[in-house]
């Protein structure tokens, strides 16, 4: 029997991203994606997925457009992560590191 990504990662009971990153890189890859679908990709509830989607808005790293019945998001890019420790990096190199838009070329250094 074949795991899914959401049942991995519930059995590893942590991950290196919050779901706050997790659901704005979901909006990274789909400005339109339903609360529905970004709560099922990431593994929470849609109400945990509401909550976060007005902790993003009302921070001001993303803007909620009416589309007809949908809501479209525009992502600030250029704004800085929160974190004293990652603050000099913006969300637009979170989404370029996570979506490898710079290819393999970062070497294991422990393989040196």
């Amino acid at each position: 029997m074949e795991n899914s990504e959401n049942e991995i990662e519930t059995s590893l009971g942590w991950t290196f991203l919050t779901n706050h990153a997790h659901v704005l890189l979901c909006l990274g890859q789909s400005s339109g994606m339903r609360m529905r679908d970004i709560a099922e990709k990431v593994g929470i509830t849609e109400r945990a997925v509401q909550h976060i989607i007005a902790d993003l808005v009302n921070a001001g790293y993303i803007d909620r457009v009416r589309d007809g019945r949908c809501n479209v998001y525009q992502l600030h890019l250029d704004k800085n992560l929160r974190h004293p420790i990652e603050a000099h990096r913006k969300i637009a190199g979170l989404l370029s590191f996570i979506n490898n838009d710079f290819g393999d070329e970062i070497e294991d250094e422990s393989s040196s």
